[in-house]
């Protein structure tokens, strides 16, 4: 079964893509263009706003597959506990039969 990330991991990756996004966002004196070209900045900008949705795609993936597995184990434990009630219910039927049989009478196992 795979495993998934856990809260603290995803928080984690969280803060590492903030830093990232702030590092490329980052306007330096050097970096400026003094010429009035403001081609590189949007680029740069459409490139952070990319990134970003990215990793929100990531992220909502990420908390979907958890919530995937919660679900599977859920159902799991459920259906888990049906069939221990089902055999608990069969133990009952047959114990209450035994007695039945022993009441009447009967020869051996019947």
């Amino acid at each position: 079964m795979p495993e998934v990330l856990s809260t603290g991991s995803v928080a984690v990756l969280f803060f590492l893509s903030n830093q990232f996004i702030s590092g490329l966002s980052d306007d330096t004196p050097s970096m400026k263009n003094t010429t009035g070209d403001n081609h590189t900045s949007s680029h740069l900008g459409t490139g952070t706003v990319v990134l970003i949705i990215c990793l929100a795609i990531v992220v909502i993936l990420l908390f979907s597959l958890f919530l995937f597995k919660l679900y599977q184990k859920k159902k799991r434990e459920e259906q888990y506990a049906r069939l221990l009630k089902l055999f608990e219910e069969d133990d009952e039927l047959e114990d209450h039969n035994l007695d039945q049989n022993h009441l009447v009478g009967c020869p051996g196992h019947c």
